[in-house]
């Protein structure tokens, strides 16, 4: 990709392909740059993700990296937001600028205890009733990927 990305958006050790496949197509909409850190719960070249990403794959930018701290390397200085429920604030109390990174944990367990106490001021989630314990991740990336792109007006309609 030749421009710079307007997000980073991060999964990190992503489990179920066709999350990844729809997280794959929201990153191509909204201009960011696709994150996995491994170990990966699918392989690349499974049928399940590229079907879920649909012919949007191909124009993906996209690394796979071993670890956080190759991220935290090769992209110093930028915000991190850590999407974990719970938090102490929500998805709309954020300030997301162009180049922050978006990080997501699993599917089933959410990111490591270590990286949201880390980055403890910068964890966010969407308020939510009771009786459901999270959202899906695709779900998830794509209204927070929309809602930073919309407070720095990084998109127009064509």
């Amino acid at each position: 990709m030749s421009r710079e990305p307007l997000l980073h958006i991060v999964l990190f050790q992503p489990e179920i392909p066709p999350n990844t496949g729809n997280i794959g197509r929201t990153c191509v909409a909204v201009g960011a740059k696709l994150w996995l850190i491994r170990p990966l719960g699918f392989s690349l070249d499974e049928q399940q993700l590229r079907r879920a990403g649909l012919d949007y794959w191909p124009h993906l930018d996209y690394e796979v990296v071993e670890s956080w701290s190759e991220i935290v390397q090769r992209l110093p200085g930028r915000t991190v937001w850590c999407i974990e429920n719970p938090a102490a604030r929500t998805v709309w109390e954020a300030s997301f600028t162009p180049g922050d990174i978006l990080l997501f944990g699993r599917e089933t367990n959410g990111l490591p205890a270590s990286l949201v106490e880390q980055y403890r001021s910068h964890t966010l989630q969407f308020p939510m009733h009771a009786e459901v314990r999270s959202l899906n991740l695709a779900n998830t990336v794509c209204a927070v990927a929309y809602e930073a792109v919309r407070q720095f007006g990084g998109l127009t309609a064509n």
